[in-house]
């Protein structure tokens, strides 16, 4: 099998189904096969707890984690920009956010200290972590250089 042909593994944010994908196929806009959601279409997915878990540890693509809440303001103000960077790495790099206030068992574990916090994540280990709200460019060379993607 070519490495195009090679399946990579991906969760989907909505039903935590690991799915198979041909890496030549992502950048067709791959659905999960159980629920029909996208799974690399350059959208921020949000996970709960399961997904979040499942996804950090087993996925084969890069998974950027922003750990947010509702009640925050620089959260929320960097949501739209997290959003662009999304689109502009897709499909080599998923985002996906995670509500620390309705999941607060994931803060201990992958030792949140303040919010928003972004965690890039590879074949199920942290790679590096990015504090503050950051505009989209600067996310994207964050990425860049901890993943060596193309510019």
């Amino acid at each position: 099998m070519g490495a195009a042909m090679e399946g990579v593994k991906l969760t989907c944010a909505t039903c935590g189904q690991t799915n198979r994908v041909p890496r030549d196929r992502l950048a067709a806009g791959p659905k999960c096969g159980t629920c029909g959601d996208p799974l690399a279409d350059g959208r921020v997915h949000e996970l709960d707890a399961r997904s979040h878990d499942k996804a950090v540890r087993s996925d084969d693509l890069p998974i950027l984690v922003d750990y947010w809440a509702p009640w925050c303001g620089p959260c929320r103000a960097m949501a739209p920009e997290f959003a662009k960077a999304a689109k502009a790495v897709a499909p080599a790099v998923r985002l996906a956010k995670l509500n620390t206030q309705d999941h607060p068992e994931i803060v201990g574990r992958a030792r949140i200290q303040g919010i928003p916090a972004l965690i890039l994540y590879r074949q199920g280990r942290e790679v590096a972590r990015l504090a503050g709200a950051r505009p989209a460019a600067q996310i994207v060379d964050f990425l860049r250089q901890h993943l060596s993607l193309a510019a």
